[in-house]
């Protein structure tokens, strides 16, 4: 009898095949491009011109919904302008397919693999995303792309990705100018070549700051505490949980319980163990909204690790943030190869009240006694100039830069 065995590839192996697998059809797509290209030049009388790129000049790309806010007043501009632009996202549910605009073109391309095969084949003037790792996983540049550019969906450090996330792109577009020192750092370091770097501000910041100004009062405003961590072995709920969030939950304020959205991906069992803890205790609320804005407004202070929100609460709304120090591990990080306190670190020990273990079990008396001082609020303000510059401007500044990459290639 012959016997038939399930074949079994690992994950590693899997990447690698995959790649492979790319790589030779992109190879023969861009042949049959390149010949038909060349066959138009000989039909045309040898005029020989680089329109490559020429069927979507300008591409944006998202990993998902959760991006809409940083992308939206970069479409908004390309549409009050009157220009084309392709926006390919892996949500079938992305807000943008809601939207009616005239001159985005939205199409939807799978998540993972089935996403990466249609970017790894894409053909354009520049292609601005969000998304780390060009070239260094499965994403690989497209020979057919002319620039690729990143943009910061955080006012925080740009070095607080996985290691080499923004090293082989062509440019990065900065929320703030300090940002630009540490990434000439890494290049110099690892003797890559230089990205252009641009300031340009904060995409989401500037949505969200005018979406507060629409939001109506709450009434009859509970006192609310906003638990907004990080994720990972070092964030507030993996490491703390019921330590922290025991005594909040008898405290009989709100507690809103906001998770990092990774964490419903890579911390599931830890989220529902606590949900489970708390579900009879009525003042616990869970949020697990795509935009953190309605929980943003509600709290009266904030309770976070080293999550950039702390930056959106501290800039949005000026208010006093406890914070609970850790020691990440930044040996999976690019800032890792930074010589110094990164800067986020060190403003928020400026700009916070630090929050100590010891401290859980009468948090309500430090709560109670956290009162803000013109100290921290001159240190938040310092902190917005600083990270978050062109307030309201970023959308048109991404739009001129976008169009003057392809102009000038």
């Amino acid at each position: 009898m012959v016997h038939f065995y399930p074949l079994y590839i690992d994950p590693g192996t899997g990447s690698a095949l995959f790649s492979i697998l790319i790589g030779a059809a992109a190879t023969i797509y861009f042949l049959g491009r390149a010949l038909i290209i060349k066959l138009k030049v000989i039909l045309s009388g040898g005029k020989a011109a680089d329109t490559a790129f020429l069927d979507h000049p300008f591409v944006i790309y998202s990993e998902g919904k959760q991006y809409w806010n940083v992308f939206k007043p970069v479409l908004d501009e390309f549409e009050n302008r009157g220009v084309g632009i392709l926006y390919l996202t892996s949500s079938q549910d992305d807000p943008v397919f809601d939207s009616s605009q005239e001159f985005v073109k939205a199409e939807f391309i799978g998540e993972g693999n089935r996403a990466f095969a249609r970017l790894n084949m894409l053909r354009a003037g520049i292609c601005l995303m969000t998304t780390p790792g060009l070239d260094v996983y499965q994403l690989k540049r497209s020979k057919m792309v002319k620039h690729y550019s990143h943009i910061l969906h955080a006012a925080s450090d740009a070095t607080l990705y996985r290691l080499f996330g923004i090293d082989y792109f062509d440019s990065i577009l900065l929320t703030g100018d300090y940002q630009a020192a540490d990434i000439r750092a890494l290049e110099k370091q690892r003797n890559i070549s230089e990205k252009r770097l641009l300031t340009v501000g904060c995409t989401y910041l500037d949505v969200y700051a005018e979406k507060i100004k629409n939001l109506p009062a709450e009434e009859n405003h509970p006192f609310t505490v906003l638990v907004s961590p990080s994720w990972g072995a070092s964030a507030l709920l993996t490491r703390y949980g019921e330590k922290l969030l025991d005594p909040l939950a008898a405290s009989g304020w709100r507690i809103i319980i906001r998770p990092h959205p990774q964490s419903k991906k890579s911390e599931a069992a830890m989220l529902g163990y606590l949900q489970t803890r708390y579900k009879d205790s009525g003042n616990v609320v869970w949020d697990y909204e795509r935009e953190n804005i309605y929980s943003l407004t509600k709290a009266d202070i904030m309770i976070s690790d080293f999550s950039g929100i702390i930056f959106d609460y501290m800039f949005l709304r000026d208010k006093p943030v406890l914070y609970v120090s850790q020691n990440l591990d930044l040996r999976p990080y690019d800032a890792d190869d930074i010589d110094h306190e990164l800067w986020q670190f060190k403003t928020v020990r400026e700009a916070g009240l630090e929050l100590k273990e010891d401290d859980f079990t009468r948090i309500t008396e430090i709560i109670k006694n956290a009162g803000d001082s013109e100290s921290l609020a001159a240190a938040r303000r310092k902190a917005r100039e600083t990270a978050w510059q062109y307030p309201g401007e970023a959308g048109k500044r991404i739009f001129d830069f976008m169009t003057e990459i392809v102009n000038n290639a």
